[in-house]
């Protein structure tokens, strides 16, 4: 068995980063097929909305939020690797960055695009971190108490394990969930008669 072989043999299953003996390690990608890969992450920035109204209009102490948080998270995207140890560096093709001020929070979507070897949802949400993170920057001196959350990826398209959307995950486990749940009751009903002592 040649090194690379027995490396992948000792790798517990589900966990390509970790070597049976728990020492993280870098996947090897080299034979994997280059194809489309594309990732849609999302995150919010909430804060209150007189500041979400001065985002919009650009009146903040520091300038302009929403250009300078949209640079940076595609500068961000672009920096993965260095600051993801285990990434891989990918030359993107594409990355757009959408920042929506709405009420009390701005809402920031980020899609990456790549033709290559492994998928860029870390890229997707390294953009909406940084982006967030910006965001909180340029605010602070107005709202120190921000809170940014929600960092999700909803969607990964390319690669080995194929397409998917968090919707259509998310909707195909409560319906796995409500599928079973009268089959719980009804084991539940059986166990609970079977109990019942005998008059």
């Amino acid at each position: 068995m040649t090194d690379a072989a027995a490396d992948a043999a000792a790798v517990p299953a589900g966990l390509s980063h970790v070597r049976a003996d728990g020492s993280a390690h870098m996947v090897d990608v080299t034979d994997k097929a280059v194809t489309s890969r594309e990732a849609t992450a999302r995150g919010v920035l909430r804060t209150r909305a007189d500041v979400v109204d001065r985002i919009a209009r650009g009146d903040l102490p520091k300038g302009e939020a929403l250009a300078t948080a949209r640079i940076a998270g595609i500068m961000g995207a672009k920096r993965t690797s260095d600051l993801v140890p285990m990434c891989h560096p990918l030359p993107l093709s594409g990355v757009e960055l959408d920042l929506a001020p709405q009420g009390d929070r701005v809402e920031i979507t980020a899609r990456v695009r790549t033709q290559g070897v492994t998928g860029v949802e870390m890229e997707a949400l390294t953009a909406v971190t940084v982006a967030a993170l910006t965001l909180f920057d340029m605010i602070k001196a107005v709202d120190h108490l921000a809170v940014i959350d929600g960092v999700q990826v909803l969607a990964k398209s390319g690669g080995k394990s194929g397409d998917w959307t968090r919707e259509s995950e998310t909707a195909g486990t409560a319906r796995i969930a409500s599928d079973a749940e009268p089959a719980a009751q009804k084991r539940s009903t059986r166990e609970s008669t079977a109990q019942e002592p005998t008059p």
